[in-house]
């Protein structure tokens, strides 16, 4: 089959989190079963220099058509960004497409990617990765008069969890396609022992530096872990969505400024490494749908600390494959700190959590059921 997917951005920085990861993992697996598969998105790089490469996803497996992210509305977010020729390669990659797949959002690039599917008369699906909700701001009221009917007119809408089909249910009204459960998967890295380098000490945050992320709990664990625990490092990675400021007042404030440092935004590679190099990964966010830099850091063996507010933490309570917490600084420098001090415990979480992400969480699994999806839908309605 010749399979294309849309989503929004795909950067260097990972700016666009969740769903440009879900998008290439989904090809990359695709094109490993001889499926003709490509990407299509805008691009972007923190400094604004580096071309977009032609290939994308960890192995450079996965075709990729792209412009460069322009703001065309200011002051939206992703909401804003665009290319007016990014409407012709869209229409070019559909016309020969066998299976379209959108990763929708309220944003400029999905609503013309849901445009041009309806203009082909191409059956798609949509993944919304809990992007879509309902909203009363006037800005989302305009929008959601031209995105909403297009988005009843896919086949299906893929969803993660009962909180989102709840979401997307209200948004789309009794005449909405139907609402079909599917994980987000990951494939489990060869390197993910990373036999020599891992150390015994660094603790790392790794997502959004973004309010609902939570940073500045981060900092609050590691002032109370360091006094436990002198010899411990503790490094925040992610693109910064306005909660740098104050991680650096709070880490000035508490006097920890030898210990905790930031190292800027990761390219997905680099985070990988990132992950094979830490003793702990902890993410403090809240509700969480489906947080894939959890499953990454367990792909790679690497112990996690997560809050019980996560799609995932029952499932992975229930394995015994992390710690869950209520996500308080205090439960969460107690679980880092049960981590530093047993280097068992670690092992044993390691293992558990390669083996969630492999039993439960794998690609294989999802892409056998977009598989089925996908012949559902002719390539011309």
């Amino acid at each position: 089959m010749r399979v294309v997917h849309v989503v929004t951005l795909v950067s260097d920085d990972g700016a666009f989190g969740g769903p440009t990861s879900v998008a290439a993992a989904q090809l990359e697996e695709c094109a490993a079963r001889g499926h003709d598969v490509t990407l299509v998105s805008l691009w972007r790089t923190a400094d604004g220099t580096a071309r977009a490469p032609e290939r994308v996803g960890a192995a450079g497996a996965v075709p990729f058509v792209s412009r460069p992210a322009l703001r065309l509305v200011p002051g939206r977010g992703c909401l804003g960004l665009m290319h007016p020729l990014l409407l012709r390669d869209l229409w070019r990659a559909m016309g020969r497409a066998d299976a379209v797949h959108l990763h929708a959002g309220r944003d400029l690039v999905s609503l013309a990617a849901l445009a041009v599917a309806r203009l082909r008369r191409k059956d798609f699906v949509t993944q919304t990765h809990g992007m879509v909700e309902p909203r009363t701001a006037g800005v989302a009221r305009i929008f959601d008069r031209l995105f909403v009917p297009l988005l009843r007119g896919a086949r299906a809408c893929l969803v993660l969890t009962d909180r989102e089909r709840r979401a997307l249910s209200a948004v789309l009204g009794p005449d909405g396609p139907p609402l079909v459960p599917l994980p987000n998967g990951l494939r489990v890295s060869a390197g993910g022992d990373a036999a020599g380098t891992r150390g015994d000490h660094e603790v790392i945050f790794l997502a959004r530096l973004h309010p609902r992320k939570r940073p500045e709990a981060f900092v609050e664990m590691a002032a109370l872990v360091h006094k436990e625990f002198a010899e411990a490092r503790f490094t925040l990675y992610g693109a910064d969505e306005g909660s740098l400021a104050g991680v650096r007042r709070l880490i000035g404030d508490r006097g920890i400024g030898e210990v905790v440092s930031y190292g800027g935004a990761l390219d997905h590679r680099a985070a990988l490494e990132a992950y094979r190099r830490a003793a702990v990964y902890v993410l403090p966010s809240v509700r969480e749908p489906f947080p894939m830099t959890v499953l990454e850091a367990l792909a790679e063996g690497t112990p996690v600390v997560c809050t019980d507010s996560s799609g995932i933490a029952a499932e992975l309570a229930r394995r015994e494959a992390a710690l869950v917490t209520d996500g308080s600084p205090e439960a969460l420098a107690d679980a880092v700190g049960r981590l530093l001090a047993d280097a068992e415990l670690r092992r044993r979480l390691a293992e558990a959590g390669r083996r969630a992400v492999d039993e439960v969480f794998s690609i294989g699994a999802v892409v056998d059921r977009l598989e089925e999806l996908y012949r559902e839908c002719p390539g011309r309605g």
